[in-house]
C-alpha cells in the first residue's frame, strides 16, 4: 500500500467526510482506484483494517471492508450505500451493533475465516414483485399435430415398424419484448487464473447483457468459482436498483486460483434450494474454460454434484445449461453436466461469441410457458402395438404390452416446437376399403399464465387399408421424412464421436460419410428441404474436426457434444461455428425452418439484439 500511496501521491480525494485533498493524474479508474486503496484500510476512519488488532470488521456483499463500529455509525443515520463504490446494500445484512468478540472466537474480525463472509443460509433472496404482470398466451394452448408416413397400408400387408409423427407445439407470448413467466437465474462462472483479463471482461460483458434484458420480475444471483466458490451476488430482482448492484458485483471480479467446477455448481445449487421464494422458473448457466483441477475428471465429480442436478427425470430438478469456453475446457464434463440435469452444452469457440450464446439461452429461459407437459399415446385399435419411442433425453416409456406409451417433456418455450417419432406394428385387416384407428393422442400441462393443468386431446390416427394401394398412397410425407433424417443425423454423429474417443477416426468419418450420402438421396433433400440443408452442414463439419486426432481433441469433441446435446433435447445449443448462424442471418429467421434446427422466435430475437450491441455499442 505504501508503494501504491507514493505512486499517486500523499494527497487523496476527500471519501466518508475526510479532505484529503488533489489527486494526480492516474491511469486508473475511479472505481478501481478506490478498490485499490481502501483494500486494506478504512474508508471511514483511514486505519488499518487488519486482522488480530482488536477490532471487529465488517465485508460487505460489494467486498468493501470496514470497522465493523465506523461502518455501524453510518448505518445508524440511515446510509445503506457503500462509502467507496455506493453500491446500495441490502439492510437485512447491514449492522447495527458491533459483535461480542468474545462471543465466538472464531469469529474475531468478522468473516476473515473467509475474505468474502456469507450468510449460513441463502434464505435471504429478495421477495418477489407483489404485482407481477402476466405475460398470458391469450387463448392459444400447446397444438397437437399427426402425419402418417403414408396414408394407406394395404389391407393384407402388415408393418411391423410404420412411423407417425407426432408434433406437440407450444403457444406464443402477447408480450413484445419476449418476456413471459418470471424466472430465478444464478449465473455460475469460472474465475480461475486461466480466465485471464481479455477472457473475463468478455464475461462480465455478456452477464452484463443478460443482466439488462431481464424483466423486474425476474430475479439473479451471481457465484464465482476458481479454488472456491462464493456467492458475490445475492438473489435479487432486476429492478433499477437491482440491475445496478448487479453491475457493481460482475465489475469486481477478478481471475485468479484453479477451477473447482464442483463447489461453483453446488453453490449455485443452494441459492435456488435454499430461497425462501420461488418464481416459477429456474435454471442455472454455468460457464468454465478449464478442466477442474480439484477432482478427478468422470464419476468423481458427477458423485459430487447435488441431486437436484442429477434428476433430469424428474419434474423438481434443476436444469444446468453449461458453456465451455474456448479450446481448453472440459467438454466431457460439462456436457455430462448438463446432460444429467436436462440442460444444453454449448461450445463457445470464439471468445467473441460468449455473448451470443447467453442470449440464445435467457431467449428461451424468458419464454417458459408450459411445465409439466406429459404426452400419453394409446393404440385404438386391438393388434395395433407401440414398439419405439426414440426421444433423445426425454424420459419415454412404453406400457401394457404396447398399448400406452408417454413422454415427459417437461417445460417448453413459447411458439417451441417437439417432433416424436412413434414406430407401431399394424396388423393386416381383416376388411378393406376401410380405416384403421392407430393411435389417441393427448396431453396435459401445467399452463403458467393461468397457473392450472390443462389437457389437450388430438385427432385419433387413421389410415386407409384399400385392396391395392395407389402411387399416391405410395408417398413419403416429408414432416415424417424430415424428421427421420434428423434422428439419422443424430446418431450417425453419436456413433461417430464414440468412434473417435476410441481412436478409429476412419471408422467414424466413414460412418458421417455414409449418412451424409443417405441424407442426400432422401425425399425431403429431393424436394429442397431447408432442414437438409443445416443437417448437411453439421455433418461436414464434424467431419472436418474429426480429420486428425489433434483437431478432434482441440475443437472437434466439443463441437460434436454440443451438437449432441441440442439434438437430443430438440432445443438450441451454441455448437462454435458460424456455419449454422450464418444460415439463420442470410436467410432473414423469420420461421424454424430458416434458423437452424430448433431456434426459437425469441432466441432468433434475443440473438439479434446481442449482436446489434455486439457491432454498435451506442445502439
Amino acid at each position: 500500500m505504501s508503494k501504491l500511496m507514493g505512486t499517486v501521491g500523499s494527497k487523496l480525494c476527500a471519501v466518508g467526510g475526510h479532505q484529503l485533498g488533489t489527486l494526480r493524474p492516474c491511469p486508473f479508474s475511479p472505481f478501481l482506484l478506490f478498490t485499490l486503496l481502501f483494500e486494506k484500510f478504512c474508508a471511514i476512519c483511514q486505519n488499518d483494517v487488519k486482522r488480530g488488532q482488536g477490532q471487529a470488521i465488517f465485508t460487505a456483499e460489494c467486498s468493501h471492508s470496514f470497522h465493523f463500529n465506523c461502518i455501524a455509525k453510518n448505518v445508524e443515520h440511515g446510509n445503506f450505500c457503500c462509502p467507496i463504490c455506493r453500491a446500495k446494500w441490502d439492510k437485512v445484512n447491514v449492522p447495527f451493533q458491533a459483535p461480542n468478540n468474545s462471543e465466538d472466537p472464531q469469529r474475531n474480525n468478522l468473516g476473515r475465516i473467509h475474505p468474502h463472509p456469507e450468510p449460513l443460509s441463502f434464505s435471504d433472496d429478495e421477495p418477489l414483485q407483489s404485482t407481477s404482470p402476466t405475460q398470458s398466451s391469450g387463448t392459444q394452448s400447446v397444438t397437437i399435430k399427426i402425419h402418417t408416413e403414408f396414408p394407406a397400408i394395404s389391407a393384407s400387408e402388415s408393418s411391423p415398424k410404420f412411423p407417425v409423427l407426432v408434433s406437440i407445439g407450444a403457444p406464443s407470448l402477447e408480450d413484445p419484448n419476449g418476456h413471459g413467466t418470471p424466472i430465478d437465474l444464478v449465473a455460475v462462472l469460472d474465475v480461475s487464473g486461466s480466465m485471464g483479463e481479455t477472457k473475463l471482461s468478455l464475461v462480465k460483458s455478456a452477464v452484463k447483457f443478460v443482466i439488462q434484458n431481464l424483466g423486474p420480475s425476474d430475479r439473479l444471483s451471481i457465484i464465482s468459482f476458481s479454488t472456491t466458490a462464493r456467492r458475490v451476488f445475492p438473489l435479487r430482482r432486476m429492478s433499477d436498483d437491482g440491475r445496478e448492484s448487479a453491475i457493481l458485483a460482475v465489475e469486481s471480479l477478478r481471475a485468479d486460483g484453479r477451477t473447482n467446477i464442483a463447489e461453483g455448481l453446488k453453490k449455485g445449487t443452494r441459492v435456488l434450494e435454499e430461497r425462501r421464494h420461488r418464481n416459477p422458473v429456474a435454471s442455472i448457466m454455468l460457464l468454465s474454460d478449464g478442466i477442474d483441477s480439484c477432482f478427478l475428471r468422470g464419476s468423481q465429480l458427477m458423485d459430487q454434484l447435488p441431486a437436484s442436478v442429477r434428476s433430469s427425470k424428474t419434474e423438481d430438478g434443476i436444469p444446468v445449461h453449461t458453456f465451455g469456453f474456448g479450446k481448453d475446457h472440459d467438454p466431457t464434463t460439462l456436457n455430462a453436466i448438463s446432460d444429467a440435469s436436462c440442460g444444453t452444452f454449448s461450445f463457445i469457440e470464439f471468445f467473441e461469441m460468449i455473448q451470443d450464446s447467453f442470449a440464445m439461452c435467457i431467449g428461451g429461459l424468458l419464454s417458459v410457458v408450459t411445465q409439466e407437459l406429459r404426452l400419453t399415446l394409446k393404440s385404438a385399435t386391438r393388434g395395433v402395438k407401440i414398439v419405439e419411442i426414440p426421444s433423445g433425453r426425454y424420459f419415454s416409456k412404453i406400457s401394457d404390452k404396447g398399448k400406452q406409451g408417454v413422454v415427459n417433456v417437461r417445460n417448453m418455450y413459447a411458439e417451441e416446437e417437439k417432433q416424436f417419432l412413434v414406430y407401431l406394428s399394424v396388423p393386416k385387416s381383416s376388411k378393406s376399403n376401410t380405416k384403421t384407428s392407430l393411435l389417441e393422442v393427448s396431453c396435459v400441462y401445467k399452463d403458467l399464465a393461468a397457473n392450472k393443468l390443462i389437457q389437450v386431446q388430438g385427432e385419433r390416427v387413421e389410415i386407409l387399408r384399400p385392396v391395392v394401394c395407389s402411387p399416391e398412397d405410395r408417398v413419403v410425407s416429408l414432416e415424417v421424412d424430415r424428421q427421420r433424417n434428423r434422428i439419422l443425423v443424430a446418431e450417425a454423429i453419436a456413433e461417430a464421436q464414440r468412434m473417435a474417443e476410441m481412436r478409429n477416426l476412419e471408422g467414424a468419418q466413414a460412418t458421417l460419410a455414409q449418412q451424409r450420402s443417405a441424407l442426400l438421396t432422401s425425399p425431403a433433400a429431393q424436394a429442397g428441404d431447408s432442414l437438409i440443408t443445416v443437417l448437411e452442414a453439421q455433418l461436414t463439419e464434424v467431419i472436418h474436426r474429426m480429420a486428425t486426432m489433434e483437431s478432434y481433441t482441440q475443437t472437434g469433441r466439443a463441437y460434436t457434444l454440443s451438437e449432441m446435446s441440442s439434438h437430443s433435447l430438440q432445443r438450441a445449443a451454441g455448437t462454435g461455428d458460424t456455419i449454422t448462424w450464418s444460415l439463420t442471418t442470410s436467410e432473414g429467421g423469420n420461421s424454424a425452418t430458416t434458423t437452424g434446427v430448433f431456434e426459437t422466435p425469441n432466441m432468433t430475437r434475443m440473438l439479434k439484439l446481442s449482436q446489434n450491441i455486439g457491432t454498435n455499442p451506442a445502439a
